[in-house]
């Protein structure tokens, strides 16, 4: 249960990191008169309840979904296959959950970078991936270890997208943790789990913290 949830939320985090970060730096560097409006779409999601977006995944990855009809209609599939209930659904729909916290919280970190230190690294020769690499990863490091943080602990505590898009599927810690302590009225068990949780999850920010500030210096001095 508890390395299900481990594997989840860093999977969902992972995600969230490597969709996110391109979209904060594309926010960040645009300067189109649109710019206002593409953040409102971003925070629009966040506006919405876990249970209702939870539920707008339920009708896009069941066997009738959208998700179904559209292999279909491309002849992937003859048959639908099940998404719903599944480890994957709840990948999916976490990742969805999360990943507006992410790109606001590296977009914030991107637009204080100066970008003539990009072209600078550009006019001495290096591509676009030595430069993406060697000069704007290492000074986004603050804004990456501040959302990896933030997303890795909203994926460690999910209850609702576990719940709906999991079902019985999968079993995580918080959902186990509320059935323990409301339906099996074990509150002693529920306390454990409750405690377990709140541990790993602060060992575990702490540590990649840690680290990562440790590179970042470590990096910024060489």
């Amino acid at each position: 249960m508890f390395t299900t949830t481990l594997k989840v939320a860093l999977l969902c985090t992972v995600l969230s990191l490597v969709m996110g970060f391109p979209v904060a730096y594309f926010l960040a560097r645009t300067h189109t008169r649109f710019k206002s409006l593409l953040i409102i779409l971003l925070v629009f999601p966040l506006m919405v309840g876990n249970v209702v977006r939870a539920a707008g995944w339920m009708v896009v990855l069941g066997n009738a979904g959208a998700a179904n009809a559209l292999f279909k209609a491309l002849g992937l599939i003859d048959e639908p296959i099940k998404l719903l209930y599944t480890p994957l659904a709840v990948v999916i729909g976490t990742t969805a959950v999360v990943l507006p916290f992410m790109i606001l919280t590296l977009q914030s970190v991107l637009e204080g970078i100066d970008f003539s230190l990009e072209e600078a690294s550009r006019n001495l020769g290096a591509n676009h991936a030595i430069t993406f690499f060697r000069v704007i990863v290492p000074l986004a490091a603050p804004g990456v270890a501040a959302g990896t943080l933030l997303v890795f602990i909203l994926c460690m505590n999910a209850y609702a997208t576990p719940v709906l898009l999991g079902g019985t599927g999968i079993t995580m810690m918080a959902p186990s943790l509320y059935a323990q302590i409301t339906k099996a009225s074990n509150w002693p068990f529920g306390s454990a789990m409750a405690l377990v949780l709140v541990c790993a999850t602060l060992v575990i920010a702490v540590s990649s913290s840690w680290l990562i500030h440790r590179r970042y210096v470590k990096t910024m001095t060489t």
